[in-house]
């Protein structure tokens, strides 16, 4: 399933997105959560009645009658992220000049973990404000995201995907003089509409084989980003089992994977975003992720 936020009436609701159109979840079950947050929350046993809702006949907004908004539009806590998940992005970043964290070393031995705030979080062709980063260094980042369900401490590597929901794509911008400047990666990654995310949330009973996934950044329709998942250097079960180690994952939490190579700042000259430019992130079956720089 493919659960969204819309907006009608200057309402937020939840829904599913279908080749219909969008389900509201109201009409699936007076008893369901009308939030994408308190089904996630709300688990196995509110999904399935969703499903079993949708084989009935039941009403669908025009997709293009409503607004999307992220798929969880504020999340309770920071958003996790894991920097320099694949080999040739660590490589290039590295290189860069701009990674003051690394100590020398291009591909990390553990998980870098690091966060954004809530506050960052905008949906589908929501606009990114390039006047929050003065030093004109605005870069993208492609992004698989983790939603996790069931929380947990100490979760082990083997049980991990049992604590997945699912699945979205997360835009992680980035002001890059300002995350060398402070010599970590808060500041620069967190200002306002930094963290684009959506345009749905997938069910992980729907990606049979999440290593397959295919992401793909363009810029002004140009591809600057193109990766499969399996790729990652630390993959998502060792991604949870290093952040639950001393940190309770709860349900609702986002997890950021990493970003491919072909980043601005891994250019000669590096081509930063600047205000008209488009970025599109697409991981199927999730769709596409589209946000205008103003």
């Amino acid at each position: 399933m493919r659960l969204v936020t819309y907006a009608l009436n200057g309402s937020q609701h939840a829904g599913v997105l279908t080749d219909r159109g969008v389900v509201p979840v109201r009409h699936l079950g007076a008893h369901l959560p009308d939030s994408v947050a308190g089904l996630v929350a709300a688990g196995t046993q509110a999904r399935d009645a969703l499903k079993q809702g949708l084989t009935t006949t039941a009403e669908a907004l025009p997709v293009d009658g409503v607004t999307l908004y992220a798929p969880i539009p504020r999340p309770s806590r920071n958003v996790f992220c894991v920097g320099k998940n694949y080999v040739e992005h660590a490589k290039e970043f590295e290189g860069s000049g701009f990674d003051a964290s690394s100590g020398g070393q291009a591909t990390p031995d553990v998980p870098i973990v690091f966060t954004k705030a809530p506050s960052s979080v905008v949906g589908p062709d929501d606009a990114v404000d390039s006047a929050l980063d003065p030093t004109g260094t605005l870069d993208y980042e492609g992004e698989l995201a983790v939603v996790i369900g069931t929380g947990g401490r100490g979760i082990r590597a083997g049980d991990a995907m049992t604590h997945v929901y699912g699945y979205t794509i997360v835009n992680d911008i980035t002001a890059r003089a300002t995350q060398n400047r402070h010599k970590q990666w808060f500041l620069g990654k967190s200002a306002d509409t930094f963290c684009p995310m959506g345009p749905v949330l997938v069910t992980a009973d729907a990606v049979p084989d999440v290593g397959a996934m295919h992401l793909t950044t363009r810029v002004n329709g140009e591809i600057r980003q193109d990766a499969l998942v399996r790729d990652l250097i630390f993959d998502i079960p060792t991604i949870i089992e290093t952040i639950s180690a001393s940190i309770t994952l709860q349900p609702g939490d986002v997890i950021a994977t990493g970003t491919p190579a072909g980043v601005a700042v891994g250019f000669t000259p590096p081509r930063y975003l600047e205000p008209g430019d488009v970025v599109d992130v697409t991981i199927d079956p999730i769709g596409s992720l589209r946000n205008r720089i103003v």
